[in-house]
């Protein structure tokens, strides 16, 4: 790949509002088939979020909906999960992809049916798999929950998807490249081959024993570190230089990144006490160990980068959720580093810790930069700006809010409880019983994540039917106009 300069085109003054200029021919191109993933994405996502929420409260009150079998705990929380995973961030991630590769390609996105028909395969093999896993259809392996005939439907809507963005980044004008590219275009690669190698080795053609395990454990590190690692770092490397209008500092540190986070990611997520080889935990901390260079080098990237413009960032919305998607993945990368380097005797691993540093990743890294990018791109590519700005900052808040709420209880309450598993007179059932306090508290976390992306999908139907309204209303004055003539003016 062929150098390019640090600098990102077309740089927005920090401290003004998300700007909407009438969009030209790039954004005119993209308008109804991003519109549609964005619009999906956040559906999946608010339900998901219903879904998360009964999932929550199940665990400090277990009779709550406990009269149906489909709201059993087993079969919501993978829902749950799942929605969030493949209905939001992998639809969301590529709509932002493919907008990305347009814009730093300087050209109009490629053979837009792919995109309407892939959209549309992979949000009914979401439904396909949805359904299926309600309906005591679940593989059983977590994050591979779907299916395998939902699985396939969605894997060709993905290739399709994938190829639009391969054949835009083919025809782009621009053909030098920036350090975004370099992570989405490997990133439209990476999902295909992991998610079809795990529903190969782990439903078709099923390995044994604990392969299996190995397998899960890969294709969960693959796809929340790897992929939405990829898709999230291109979104922070291209929209911080744009809204602070500043240059990248170092294109060569991002490029450092990518290289650490796809040779050195795949290999980690294997516990400490997995009954396997003993080399395949040492790998997986020595990977998430090394990591950490990984996180400096975006820690100083960006602060080279961004500098005193960081205290402008409350005047613009997608300059919050980029940062905080920054201090985000810098936090849960160390909490993932440290807390298998620190964990010797392997009790963490059992608590909430765990769950607390992917919720910190997925919903505080990626999902909040998908979110500033989305806040950035829909009035670009429509031409209007979103008829409450005031609604943006406040999804911003109560987001941030949300996951502190959702995230720090849970790292506290594993910590207590790894402390008090180390002591052999405490009863188990006193050390569950410990955790019940921390999850109340992470549920209002839980509660306000859902009211957040209420707000965020309120916000992107607002701004659609904004700008539907406006041709609507239109031809419907020119439609009844001479109904309302007199008839002496007829005549």
């Amino acid at each position: 790949m062929s150098a390019a300069p640090s600098s990102q085109p077309e740089p927005a003054s920090p401290s003004a509002p998300v700007p909407a200029p009438l969009p030209d021919t790039l954004d005119v191109s993209a308008r109804v088939p991003l519109l549609a993933l964005f619009l999906s994405a956040a559906g999946w996502l608010l339900i998901g979020s219903v879904f998360a929420l009964i999932a929550s409260i199940k665990f400090h009150a277990p009779g709550f909906l406990a009269g149906s079998g489909w709201l059993t705990y087993g079969r919501i929380y993978p829902v749950s999960t799942n929605l969030f995973l493949y209905g939001f961030c992998v639809q969301a991630g590529l709509g932002v992809a493919l907008w990305l590769l347009g814009r730093l390609g300087q050209t109009t996105l490629a053979q837009l049916w792919l995109v309407g028909v892939g959209g549309f395969l992979w949000n009914l093999g979401v439904i396909a798999g949805v359904l299926g896993v309600l309906d005591r259809a679940s593989t059983g392996f977590e994050h591979l929950e779907m299916p395998g005939y939902a699985a396939m439907i969605m894997f060709l809507g993905y290739v399709l998807l994938a190829l639009c963005g391969v054949l835009t980044f083919h025809q782009r004008k621009l053909r030098e490249l920036y350090a975004s590219q370099w992570f989405l275009f490997t990133a439209l690669f990476w999902f295909p081959w992991i998610y079809s190698t795990a529903n190969l080795l782990l439903v078709t053609f099923p390995v044994r024993g604990v392969v299996q395990s190995i397998l899960d454990w890969w294709y969960s590190q693959n796809l929340q570190v790897v992929w939405l690692g990829l898709v999230g770092l291109a979104i922070v490397f291209y929209f911080i230089p744009k809204l602070s209008d500043r240059e990248l500092h170092s294109r060569y540190l991002a490029v450092l990144v990518f290289w650490m986070l796809v040779l050195l990611g795949p290999w980690g997520g294997i516990p400490n006490s997995a009954p396997v080889p003993a080399w395949l935990p040492v790998a997986s901390t020595i990977s998430a160990v090394l990591l950490v260079t990984a996180l400096i080098a975006v820690a100083l990237n960006v602060y080279r980068t961004i500098g005193c413009v960081a205290l402008a960032a409350p005047g613009n919305p997608s300059l919050s959720f980029t940062l905080f998607a920054v201090a985000a993945f810098i936090i849960a990368g160390l909490m993932r580093a440290f807390g298998g380097l620190l964990d010797s005797t392997q009790e963490l691993q059992f608590t909430w810790f765990a769950t607390a540093r992917s919720q910190l990743h997925a919903c505080g890294f990626f999902a909040m930069a998908v979110f500033g990018a989305v806040y950035w791109i829909l009035p670009r590519i429509i031409g209007l700006e979103f008829p409450w700005p005031k609604l943006v900052r406040a999804h911003f808040w109560v987001a941030a809010v949300g996951i502190t709420l959702l995230v720090l209880p849970l790292a506290i309450g594993g910590i207590v409880q790894a402390l008090q598993l180390q002591k052999p007179n405490i009863p188990f059932t006193t050390i569950a019983n410990t955790g019940l306090t921390f999850l109340r508290v992470s549920t209002i976390g839980d509660l306000l994540l859902l009211c957040g992306h209420l707000i965020f999908l309120g916000n992107l139907i607002s701004l659609a039917l904004k700008f539907y309204s406006v041709p609507a209303r239109a031809a419907y004055m020119a439609a009844t106009a001479d109904l309302f003539k007199t008839v002496e003016a007829k005549s």
